[in-house]
């Protein structure tokens, strides 16, 4: 029998959900979307959440995964991007699973998609210091060591010549300035090159919408370590929260 779990992958304009094998990390379902209610607030989100999973599974039974646009320390929520500030600081755990009525698992945006790449994707069976980074309106990052997750990362607000990195890098920033694939990589090179000086990784995984198109510039970026695209593409976040779920139901 499967081993699975609902993963549900929330942003800020949309909320996107499916029961997952996490064995497998096979989507066992068609992948459910809703937009983000107006203004983000939590209990809006909260009752998003909860018809999203009465429609994969009416009867509570399955685990679920959910993984946020936001630092998250022990089950609290402790920034908030492109939602309610009423976030900050909120025990999203106990929200969760007041509305679901099952075992809830609440985990940033970013590590749930490295931990989907690790498990099945370009970064399985790696050994050393892996750096998964999500490249959409900002730039999201993930850190493994021999597999295992070091969270909340957050190194797309790293400072490199005076800027915020993602506000230069950031695929959101090749549109808003009409940059050419060759002219983005030349920013992507500059913070790829930041992250091996500072911690001298093993192996890049580029992950984001955009990483299906990882022809048009990850040749272009010239640095010393590995870089590949992400496999598991936009369900990323579905498949690493159904993972971690299952894995702390049963912990």
């Amino acid at each position: 029998m499967a081993k699975r779990a609902i993963g549900i992958d929330i942003g800020g304009t949309g909320i996107k959900a499916a029961i997952v094998d996490t064995k497998t990390g096979e989507l066992l379902t068609e992948r459910l979307r809703v937009g983000t209610p107006d203004g983000g607030e939590p209990e809006d989100i909260a009752q998003a959440a909860r018809e999203l999973v009465e429609r994969l599974e009416p009867k509570p039974n399955l685990a679920v995964g959910v993984c946020f646009p936001a630092v998250v320390r022990h089950g609290f929520t402790q920034s908030a991007s492109n939602v309610s500030n009423e976030w900050i600081g909120l025990n999203a755990h106990s929200l969760f699973e007041a509305y679901l009525g099952r075992h809830v698992h609440v985990i940033n945006d970013a590590d749930a998609a490295g931990a989907a790449e690790m498990k099945f994707g370009a970064g399985k069976g790696a050994k050393g210091l892996t750096i998964m980074t999500t490249l959409g309106t900002g730039i999201g990052t993930a850190l493994f060591y021999n597999g295992v997750l070091i969270p909340n990362s957050e190194l797309g607000h790293l400072e490199i010549d005076g800027e915020n990195a993602e506000e230069r890098a950031a695929f959101s920033a090749k549109e808003r300035e009409e940059l050419s694939f060759s002219e983005w990589a030349k920013r992507l090179e500059r913070y790829y090159k930041t992250l091996e000086m500072l911690f001298s990784p093993d192996l890049f995984i580029v992950g984001g919408g955009i990483s299906k198109s990882h022809e048009e510039f990850l040749p272009l970026i010239d640095i010393d370590t590995k870089i590949v695209p992400a496999r598991t593409k936009n369900a990323a976040g579905i498949i690493g929260a159904a993972s971690l779920a299952y894995r702390s139901q049963s912990d």
